[in-house]
């Protein structure tokens, strides 16, 4: 796809991911254990500055949309070791997480303040796997 994609796993780590996705995302220059895209959006500044003024709302969205997948999973040791990495690096995430906000959704508009692609803004939407429902196919559209 010419248009930026990326698979997520049942806790939101990054699978796999398309050229697009690695230029605007940076997926590739993350560590693996830090390919999430909770982790990304929570704890790392570089896509807290993607996201520009809007990160706030967009960072609450994602953690109450994740409210519904981590509770099909809640005693798993690794949804449990993940929900305290956000804890640990993110201060606005305990306030959130408390809150128990349940969203369901998967299509919407982002707009990212890349560094040296600048402004784009994006509709982007997302495919669970009828194989595997822990998979998602998750695509950006230029809007």
């Amino acid at each position: 796809l010419p248009q930026p994609a990326y698979v997520l796993g049942r806790r939101w780590d990054v699978l796999a991911w398309n050229r697009a996705a690695a230029d605007l995302l940076g997926f590739g220059r993350l560590a693996e254990g830090d390919r999430n895209v909770l982790v990304a959006m929570l704890t790392n500044p570089r896509v807290r500055d993607l996201f520009g003024a809007a990160w706030a709302d967009e960072a609450r969205r994602m953690v109450s949309e994740f409210r519904a997948t981590h509770d099909l999973w809640a005693g798993d040791p690794a949804f449990v070791a993940l929900i305290a990495r956000l804890h640990d690096g993110c201060p606005e995430f305990g306030d959130w997480w408390q809150a128990h906000d349940i969203r369901t959704g998967t299509a919407g508009r982002k707009r990212f303040h890349h560094p040296k692609l600048g402004l784009w803004q994006f509709d982007h939407t997302s495919f669970q796997s009828n194989d595997d429902p822990a998979l998602k196919l998750v695509i950006y559209t230029p809007a």
